[in-house]
């Protein structure tokens, strides 16, 4: 390469089809590992790879020995005693989303956490109860315990009180998210998640942001309003609600009115003012401890019968196995629950990993949150997953690592064991105000659909529909109809790729679509034609479709239509009605009655035109005897950009390669230019190539293939003579030479 100013350079070398740049250019022979040697090296064991393992399975040790104590563990010390403080009010407050009594909350501040100290590989997300999960729990605890009407027929429900039976189901289905989430660690399928878009998981938190709101106005409003589960859930909430509007509990409404707006005033002081406070303020701990006060001297509970906390065991409760009825119930939940609480929890971590520039595990993670399920579930605890604002707890308040997360479930343990009995007068009417202020982050989401809709119109409908889905049909049949929703997208955007027709910049090697630019050069009777896509079997009959498209005509047609001409031609050159003339084939009087089609040997007219049994080979583009009419072909050449094309199957590759055959017989030259050189290698694989189809008609560039066809198919048209030679004596398309091309790039 020659530099010859700083914004223009040339380039000389030899015109390059695939054959010719292989022949010259010795590839680098590869020995490619089969299926045994994969086998081989993964039950391999020595002394590196168990160390590795090690520090997988248990990423502590590695960030452990990298710990500055001087420099992080104040800051650990803060953020673990703030997160405490946010991680036992969300305890006790998600608690009520799965309908759970409130000190179960408090368990999944606890033992997640420790499992997830030791496993995790996120040094910044604090481990705990998320209202999403804890509402599709509760959903489920509802359906198989509701408030009104018997208990599911579970062996482990005899003689226990309903509070009871609900704990057995959450427990036994935290176990089971524990199950699924650590069996999916095992197998290394932490890519699982990448089917989430962000697009879908966003629609689908605001529908339940949806669901959570509905399902605390009957603490908001001091209300006694039946559960719900399944399909409309959301309407039958809201009209149980309404239709005891009247019996509203003011003290219950008034306080929750005076907790939201004091809580979000000061979130928004926090937020405004992040740079200038050392801490956030802990509005929402303040306000519980003020509502506690306040409930307690003025004896909310009995005298103006407001719903609190009640008592709260100063006490774990026993370890208990989870129930296998249970676990044949909920299989079908618990799946997506272990989905959504990992997909969250891995969204957040890695927020904050590249935010402070280190490395998590998806596999890791997903080992990591099974166990801490498996251990919370034998305790008692909700499923955990992660919160966004606890998380922000913990990171802004100077969290280094899970140091600080293992002080917050400390500050939890003294809660539970010396501290419950104050929380013990709280309304629950703060706690649901405490939720919904909470909820505002993914409340907020529905502003970015407008903006949704101009960038990504696919990407809006997903969220429309997985939102609209989940809060109509509940969270589990929400969430399978938007990922039903997210395939469609994606393989319409496959299936339909938006194909052009190609043409050349004029003064440049580059080529863009022609109706996007007025300074543009198109050789006479060659089309380029962009594939912008994979092919594969369902999308290989729209590109032929939108191939045909672009050259103006079906190459089939054309051939059947020639090669009836041929049957005709040979009839009448055998009953002595044409003759061959000095100017070509003439009609010799008459014509006698046409005879009807033969019909028995239709399939030959898809074969390859045959002019050995004539005298004369027929020229298609001049006029023909006897009144044969045959669609006209404009083109000479058909050049195929492959650049986009990352791969291609069997089904496509045979369609593909009966389309080109079909525009070779009507005597289009067809060429394959910017081929991946793997693709190239499985056309080869697949027996692509024939005596029709050769693998010099596959060029390096395009512009090599231009290059080519120009030198052999010149210009004839005056005024297209004129275009090019203006083009080839400036810094044009192309300055020919017998064997060596020069491009000129401007």
């Amino acid at each position: 390469m020659m530099r010859t100013s700083v914004n223009r350079y040339v380039v000389t070398r030899p015109l390059y089809t695939e054959d010719a740049f292989i022949k010259e250019h010795e590839k680098v022979h590869r020995q490619h590992k089969t299926m045994l040697d994969h086998i081989k090296q993964y039950l391999t064991c020595d002394g590196k790879r168990v160390r590795n393992a090690l520090l997988s399975l248990l990423p502590i040790i590695a960030w452990m020995k990298i710990y500055r104590l001087k420099e992080w563990l104040l800051g650990d010390v803060v953020s673990g005693v703030s997160t405490g403080l946010v991680a036992v009010l969300q305890g006790l407050a998600y608690s009520l989303l799965a309908s759970l009594p409130a000190w179960y909350g408090l368990y999944a501040a606890f033992f997640p956490v420790i499992i997830y100290f030791f496993l995790g590989t996120s040094r910044h997300i604090s481990v705990g109860a998320f209202p999403v999960l804890s509402l599709m729990i509760g959903v489920v605890v509802n359906r198989m315990v509701p408030e009104n009407g018997p208990p599911a027929n579970i062996t482990a429900f005899e003689g226990l009180t309903m509070n009871e039976q609900r704990a057995i189901v959450a427990a036994s289905l935290t176990f089971l998210i524990g199950i699924f989430q650590l069996a999916m660690g095992l197998l290394q399928v932490g890519f699982i998640v990448i089917y989430l878009s962000d697009t879908l998981i966003s629609g689908f938190t605001t529908a339940a942001a949806a669901h959570i709101l509905v399902s605390q106005l009957k603490f908001i409003f001091g209300l006694h309003v039946q559960g719900f589960s399944g399909p409309l859930s959301v309407i039958y909430i809201l009209e149980g609600v309404f239709g005891q509007i009247t019996s509203t509990n003011l003290h219950d409404l008034v306080t929750s009115i005076v907790v939201m707006v004091v809580v979000l005033t000061v979130k928004e002081l926090n937020e405004r003012f992040k740079s200038k406070l050392p801490v956030p303020i802990p509005i929402e701990v303040i306000m519980t401890v003020i509502a506690c006060g306040v409930s307690y001297a003025f004896s909310f509970k009995e005298y103006y019968g407001v719903d609190v906390v009640g008592r709260i065991p100063d006490q774990f409760e026993a370890p208990m196995a989870p129930d296998l009825q249970v676990f044949r119930e909920t299989s079908v939940d618990a799946f997506p629950m272990a989905i959504v609480g990992f997909a969250v929890a891995f969204a957040v971590a890695k927020v904050y990993s590249i935010k402070h520039d280190y490395v998590i595990d998806g596999n890791q993670e997903l080992i990591a949150f099974g166990a801490s399920n498996i251990f919370g579930g034998a305790f008692r605890s909700l499923a955990a997953s992660t919160a966004l604002s606890r998380s922000s707890v913990q990171e802004s308040t100077g969290g280094k690592t899970q140091v600080a997360g293992v002080l917050s479930a400390m500050i939890v343990l003294v809660v539970i064991l010396a501290l419950g009995f104050l929380l013990e007068p709280l309304p629950k009417s703060v706690l649901g105000a405490v939720v919904i202020v909470n909820l505002k982050g993914m409340l907020m989401q529905v502003c970015h659909v407008p903006s949704l809709w101009k960038k990504d119109r696919p990407d809006c409908v997903v969220w429309i529909v997985t939102c609209v889905a989940s809060i109509l049909l509940g969270l589990d049949l929400g969430l399978a109809v938007g990922l039903g929703a997210e395939l469609i997208a994606v393989v319409f955007r496959t299936q339909c790729p938006r194909c052009c027709v190609l043409a050349n910049i004029a003064g440049t090697d580059i080529y863009r679509d022609r109706k996007d630019y007025t300074s543009i050069y198109e050789p006479e009777g060659v089309k380029i034609f962009r594939i912008p896509s994979p092919i594969f079997f369902a999308n290989i009959d729209f590109l032929r479709g939108k191939l045909i498209d672009a050259v103006g005509f079906n190459p089939l047609r054309v051939l059947r239509k020639r090669n009836k001409a041929l049957r005709k031609i040979r009839k009448l050159l055998k009953k002595g009605e044409l003759t061959l003339m000095s100017k070509g084939l003439q009609v010799m009087g008459s014509l006698s009655a046409e005879d009807s089609e033969d019909e028995s040997s239709i399939e030959d007219l898809d074969l390859p035109t045959d002019f050995s049994d004539l005298p004369v080979q027929v020229n298609w583009r001049a006029e023909l005897p006897a009144n044969i009419s045959v669609p006209p072909v404009d083109i000479h050449s058909l050049v195929l950009d492959f650049s986009a094309v990352s791969f291609i199957d069997i089904t496509a590759l045979n369609g593909l390669k009966m389309a080109l055959k079909e525009f070779i017989r009507v005597d289009v030259e067809v060429y394959i230019v910017a081929c991946d050189p793997y693709v190239f290698e499985k056309l080869k694989s697949c027996e692509f190539f024939d005596d029709e189809i050769k693998t010099s008609i596959f060029f390096l560039t395009l512009h090599d293939a231009m290059l080519h066809i120009l030198q052999i198919n010149p210009p004839l048209s005056v005024s297209e003579k004129n275009v090019y030679d203006e083009l080839t004596n400036g810094n044009g398309l192309c300055s020919k030479e017998k064997t060596v091309s020069k491009h000129q790039y401007l």
